[in-house]
């Protein structure tokens, strides 16, 4: 991306970089930070119309010769974050993941809990190796998460990198920054390994680890109240003979729920297409008869 001309900031290694053109030669043009210090950006990664002078946001990395260049590429993760990537190769030093870039990122073999291969998708940290001084990444994640002085609170909404999957429930990465799960019982949709998705705060433990729920505090309780509903009419051949003109008793004995979140809960199956609403009640949607209006209860 070519932004307006300004001064750019310092080089890092391992980062998205805003620096500016400096010049312009056979083997690419030449990038330069406010210092002076510069990087080359080769010919096949120069945006069209790119002039000296133009700043351009590129990713600043070790390359396969172990030089310092920059490409318009955007990895799948920076240094110091985490991220879900899938094992390209492997020989006698490690794995290679595959992250986007022309040169696959190493997780050496020291840092792997157990062998990786070919295929595998694996939740991975990059780091700077200090012996090397090159970008790498470990399967050892555990301690790169923090455990103390956690700054969230109950309720609040975090983002979620979704990683392994446990017999518990699945391994999350909280705002780049924690170690979550959520449990079980608490899903409610297909994910995948490596999915980004919004997630609320359900417990924080005194060992610092962290629940989390992908609804926010009351609709855990409406989604019971539907999965409820759903229990009854498989009970019942399918129907229950409740209505938006029922009594708030009627339901609190049927279903043990209060008129308000019966309505709310038959929102959800409704919209989600498994009952259909009579005028004498509902049914399930595969056993639903042809005859009487479908008539939505209101709010």
């Amino acid at each position: 991306m070519i932004g307006s001309k300004f001064a750019a900031a310092m080089i890092s290694i391992g980062k998205i970089n805003q620096l500016t053109v400096d010049r312009i030669l056979t083997p690419g043009a030449f990038l330069v930070d406010e210092e002076g210090n510069d990087v080359l950006l080769p010919n096949k990664y120069i945006p069209k119309k790119t002039q000296v002078g133009d700043v351009i946001e590129v990713f600043v990395y070790n390359d396969s010769e172990d030089r310092i260049v920059a490409t318009t590429l955007t990895p799948l993760l920076q240094l110091n974050e985490f991220g879900c990537l899938k094992v390209k190769d492997v020989n006698n030093i490690g794995a290679f993941m595959d992250w986007g870039l022309e040169k696959d990122l190493l997780v050496p073999f020291r840092q792997q809990h157990g062998r990786l291969n070919i295929g595998q998708w694996c939740l991975v940290y990059m780091y700077t190796d200090q012996l090397t001084n090159r970008l790498a990444a470990t399967a050892k994640v555990e301690k790169y998460f923090e455990k103390e002085d956690i700054e969230l609170e109950l309720d609040q909404e975090v983002d979620l990198l979704i990683a392994k999957s446990t017999e518990l429930g699945i391994n999350v990465v909280i705002n780049n920054r924690y170690g979550g799960m959520i449990f079980k019982n608490q899903v409610y949709q297909d994910l995948l390994m490596g999915d980004r998705i919004k997630g609320y705060v359900y417990n924080i433990r005194t060992d610092g680890k962290i629940d989390v729920t992908l609804r926010k505090k009351g609709f855990e309780r409406l989604e019971e109240g539907a999965e409820n509903i759903l229990n009854e009419l498989n009970e019942s051949d399918g129907f229950i003979a409740l209505t938006d003109k029922s009594s708030p008793e009627e339901i609190q004995s049927l279903l043990q729920m209060s008129k308000k979140n019966f309505k709310k809960s038959i929102g959800i199956l409704y919209k989600n297409k498994q009952i259909v609403l009579k005028n004498d009640g509902v049914y399930l949607k595969e056993i639903s008869p042809s005859v009487n209006t479908d008539t939505p209860i209101q709010d």
